[in-house]
């Protein structure tokens, strides 16, 4: 039997290829972005080719790649580009992956990380419910071979839930001492068997609030997408949820449909809604909030983590 061809949707999603078409809207004015390009777009392209690693940035289609990349940003997914999940927002291939986890994948992202000379790097992966521990252990290993080569390196990681896991495989994630520990709740609870089967909302909520437990100096932070058909009541409940978790940092995005097989949009959220939110986010006591349409879990994150490092002094009196 052939390989999978994942430049073809049908092959990319197959559960997907059944489902009738979505239409996709025309974006608003507000939305738009420059195509990727220029030297510094295609030095992070040649690395990432070189040291045979995937972004989240290209398999999820990330409207803010030639930004990023043209600064040499980039969000590296680690353990495969094929996920176990098939979440009907997200772009990234679905499937049973066809490899076994890489060992030498750690050593690679940090050679990357150390020759791009990042100061802050985005970790993230796909779901890999295949692997007894749902890569805790390849998280804890990609984490310490970039704190090897790169120490000064500030590292943020946006993980899975673990939700088939026992619960010393977040333990070991946490143990590993990452900066950040991202991991998304990606929609509002009623929304959750349209948009995000396979996972439970309380469940993602309890592990960002058991980072904390495990490691109350670990900043935490999750993100939403909105114009998925939620309403400003449940967004504004999830915020409440979010601080009795304990999470310190909020992103708030607009939803775009990949292609015509995914969850439709169900609005464009204008920017003044977003600032709204923003505000209202501050208000309920979140130390950063990131909150536009434009906005991803790993956009500008290095110059975020420096404001919310800044935020938590000052709150904490520490000049």
């Amino acid at each position: 039997m052939a390989p999978r061809d994942l430049k073809i949707p049908e092959q990319r999603h197959p559960e997907k290829a059944r489902r009738p078409d979505n239409p996709q809207p025309k974006k608003p004015a507000w939305i738009r972005v420059k195509a990727p390009g220029g030297e510094g777009y295609a030095k992070t392209a040649r690395i990432m080719r070189e040291h045979k690693l995937v972004t989240v940035c290209e398999e999820a289609g990330c409207p803010n790649v030639g930004e990023c990349w043209s600064q040499g940003h980039a969000t590296m997914m680690i353990m495969g580009e094929v996920c176990t999940r098939a979440c009907t927002f997200c772009n990234i291939a679905t499937g049973k992956p066809p490899d076994a986890l890489d060992a030498f994948e750690p050593g690679r992202v940090a050679h990357a990380v150390e020759k791009l000379g990042l100061n802050h790097v985005v970790i993230t992966s796909v779901d890999r419910d295949d692997v007894e521990d749902g890569g805790a252990d390849h998280f804890a290993q990609t984490i310490r071979a970039i704190r090897h080569r790169s120490p000064d390196t500030t590292i943020e990681i946006l993980t899975p839930d673990f939700i088939k896991c026992a619960p010393e495989a977040l333990e070991q994630v946490v143990q590993a001492r990452p900066d950040v520990f991202n991991h998304n709740l990606e929609t509002v609870p009623g929304l959750y068997p349209e948009v995000r089967p396979g996972a439970r909302y309380f469940h993602s909520l309890r592990l960002l609030q058991r980072v904390k437990e495990l490691d109350p100096g670990m900043f935490t932070k999750s993100g939403i997408m909105v114009g998925l058909g939620e309403d400003k009541q449940a967004v504004m409940q999830v915020m409440e949820d979010m601080r009795a978790a304990d999470i310190d940092f909020l992103t708030i995005g607009q939803y775009l449909q990949p292609t015509p097989k995914h969850h439709a949009v169900d609005r464009f959220v204008h920017p003044d809604e977003f600032a709204a939110y923003e505000k209202a986010a501050y208000g309920k006591g979140f130390l950063m909030v990131s909150a536009t349409p434009l906005t991803r879990s790993s956009y500008h994150a290095g110059d975020d983590f420096a404001r919310l490092r800044a935020a938590r002094n000052r709150k904490l009196g520490i000049a």
